[in-house]
């Protein structure tokens, strides 16, 4: 059957989701989570979707996107992902050259996409494009039930002793200047995370709008840390609607409140609280070079999962 490349439109949610659980079962997203971020991109940003069909069926989509903690008006991310049906059939490659066709009105200087490194047909479709290894980020995971808190005894008093205390952000919510306080902390605190490309801050108005207005928002598992009416540090969980899991979002500190026992003492929180709400299972993400975090981690007793491996590719050099 012929195969159909065309703009994606919103009544293609449902289907593109069951494409996408299908293909990444272990990070299932509901129609309403998409539908969210497609509405909420930094306006800066741009971003395109292709779909993919044979005979009216939607396998397969295509898209390129610019994250916005790393903009740059030149440089693009690109994800190809096909139903696993309907792979080895020439599907991702048509989306492909269609992902590279739209983004030639740029005039693009690199793309860059991901995959995990046990995911060996997205891995050579990659590489066989010229695209080479430019990252790795270990995923963890954390059986929350067998996790024993016994050697963690007082870890938290350690650190509220040195007059800092530990807040959700649900127990900010009287502090007038909470969202600015937040906003500001995490733009110190971000350029300090490996990533890729050089950091670029992001819009108040956008940040408030992507954190404090995500459904997956929990602001009780949302952890700060205060000291004389100054935020420090910050370490949150985030729920899924496609999933039961909870999701490590950044874990920082300011640079002058380091080696304190604060990063340990939020991650501790977040532990507690999983468990108390019945949860089983904790992701984070740390690139592989993050040594101080994935210390912590290892400590913790996170379970070390395949590598997510980010991929660049290098059209003109700047």
């Amino acid at each position: 059957m012929n195969l159909v490349i065309r703009p994606f439109s919103p009544d293609d949610y449902a289907a593109i989701t069951e494409v996408s659980n299908a293909a990444f079962p272990e990070y299932s997203r509901s129609i309403a989570e998409r539908r969210y971020w497609d509405e909420h991109q930094d306006p800066r940003c741009k971003f395109q979707r292709w779909v993919a069909l044979r005979a009216d069926r939607v396998i397969g989509l295509g898209e390129y996107s610019q994250p916005p903690f790393m903009y740059h008006p030149r440089k693009f991310y690109v994800h190809a992902v096909v139903h696993p049906a309907q792979r080895r059939q020439g599907v991702g490659r048509a989306l492909y050259t269609q992902l590279l066709a739209a983004l030639q009105a740029f005039d693009p200087l690199l793309l860059r996409s991901e995959a995990r490194e046990d995911m060996t047909d997205s891995r050579h479709f990659l590489e066989h494009r010229d695209f080479r290894e430019d990252m790795r980020a270990w995923e963890s995971r954390l059986d929350v039930a067998a996790f024993d808190f016994t050697p963690y005894a007082g870890v938290e008093e350690r650190v509220c002793a040195q007059g800092i205390a530990l807040k959700t952000l649900a127990e900010l919510a009287a502090d007038p200047d909470r969202n600015r306080k937040l906003y500001e902390m995490f733009m110190e605190v971000e350029p300090d995370v490996p990533a890729p490309d050089a950091h670029t801050a992001v819009d108040y108005d956008h940040f408030i709008e992507r954190t404090l207005g995500n459904p997956n928002l929990l602001p009780d598992a949302f952890f700060i840390a205060v000291h004389n009416g100054a935020y420090v540090g910050s370490s949150a969980l985030w729920a899924s609607q496609g999933n039961a899991d909870l999701y490590t979002g950044l874990t920082g500190v300011k640079r002058a409140y380091r080696r304190k026992g604060i990063a340990l003492a939020m991650k501790l929180r977040g532990i507690d609280y999983a468990r108390t709400h019945g949860r089983k299972l904790i992701k984070t993400w740390n690139e592989s070079n993050n040594r101080p975090m994935l210390s912590i981690n290892e400590a913790l007793g996170y379970v070390k999962q395949p590598a997510w491996i980010t991929f660049v590719k290098v059209l003109k050099e700047e």
